[in-house]
């Protein structure tokens, strides 16, 4: 029993969110049996696409693309505020296209690294910070930008055009506000590490883009989702089957266990009217707020639910990921990467964090119940 217990604690600790969302599934089971109405819950479209991404995105980092990237980046920049706004700018819009969770995996421990070594630890904490905020931020632009926004599109049937049209004011003032808080960085000189002189392997490179140009052709709904998985399937057949270790299946879990949640809540009719009333006119409010306590993703797979207004609730997940380190999950990669390098300070970068995050909430929350 205490082995048991054991690793039921081990698991919530490192899957806290999975963990959560399979607790409030199997409650509302007892409320609704299992039968028939269970194989709408899930939305097909929505894994595949998340689990052929990752594949595609797991696979170019394996092979050295996001090596050569830093390398690059490195060579434009000299001091602590030039690298810092360029770390800004390639994980804003970097994860565009392979996520918030993977801009941030790629280059916090690069930045670490540069920074080994030194005695700023202010600097250091801020640029991470700053790179958390840009990738949290870059990523609501597009579709594919993080798993919320797949979600949502998806389930709203949103064309490519409306949804740029919707984020992209947010987008433009969050670039803004991010260069802005650049300023605080000193210009302190810092020095590349050495260059590892491992290249990119140029033939799993072209199978890997290949499948994520398949994965874009799918979620922009040119080719059906099951050619997207197939692609993904035979991509690590031909390069490497263990980049599919590398796939995040908790996330795909967690969205399991949500869906079915969701499902059930929408079939129990006192919850179902009392989260209609409550999110009419307000999705953005109650999406910014729920994000603050159960994170974005999950936010967003819970509320879908109970609102057509699909624009307004994209908008409040998105911004939502701003706040608490725990509304975006891709915030609690970045600290996990900070707090086990050397030297870390983990209660100075949870204050700067904090205040980084919250200040740039209330600069776009009031424009997003003005825009929206």
């Amino acid at each position: 029993m205490k082995k048991i217990v054991g690793k039921a604690s081990a698991f919530f600790r490192s899957q806290p969110v999975l963990a959560i969302s399979f607790l409030a599934a199997a409650a509302t089971m007892f409320a609704v049996p299992p039968d028939n109405g269970y194989k709408g819950y899930c939305s097909r479209t929505v894994l595949i696409q998340l689990f052929a991404l990752m594949t595609a995105v797991a696979g170019l980092r394996s092979v050295g693309v996001f090596d050569a990237a830093t390398r690059f980046i490195l060579k434009k920049a000299g001091n602590v505020r030039a690298l810092g706004r360029v770390f800004i700018l390639v994980c804003f819009f970097a994860s565009m296209l392979v996520t918030n969770d993977v801009a941030l995996l790629a280059f916090v421990p690069l930045t670490l690294l540069i920074f080994k070594g030194t005695d700023d630890e202010k600097s250091r904490i801020l640029v991470i910070v700053l790179e958390t905020a840009a990738a949290n931020l870059g990523s609501m632009m597009t579709p594919i930008g993080n798993p919320q926004n797949l979600f949502l599109y998806d389930e709203y049937s949103l064309t490519a055009l409306d949804f740029v049209k919707t984020t992209l004011p947010f987008g433009a003032i969050s670039l803004v506000c991010l260069i802005g808080m650049s300023f605080l960085l000193p210009k302190n000189r810092c020095e590349a590490p050495a260059d590892s002189g491992d290249g990119i392997a140029a033939g799993k490179c072209a199978v890997y883009t290949l499948l994520f140009a398949v994965c874009l052709c799918s979620v922009l709904r040119i080719i059906p989702d099951y050619l997207c998985l197939a692609a993904a399937v035979l991509a690590a057949l031909i390069c490497d089957l263990t980049v599919l270790k590398k796939v995040d299946y908790a996330l795909l879990a967690t969205f399991v266990c949500f869906f079915v949640f969701v499902g059930n809540i929408a079939r129990i009719g006192a919850v179902n009217d009392f989260f209609r009333d409550i999110l009419s006119g307000r999705e953005i409010l109650v999406s910014v707020g729920l994000s603050q306590v159960i994170s974005n993703v999950p936010a967003a797979v819970m509320l879908a639910g109970f609102t057509d207004n699909g624009k307004a609730l994209l908008i409040g997940v998105d911004i939502g990921g701003l706040g608490t380190m725990i509304a975006s999950l891709a915030s609690l990669i970045s600290f996990q990467i900070y707090r086990k390098s050397e030297g870390a300070r983990p209660g100075r970068y949870m204050l700067t964090f904090t205040l980084a995050s919250v200040a740039m909430l209330a600069l776009l929350l009031p424009a997003a119940l003005l825009i929206t």
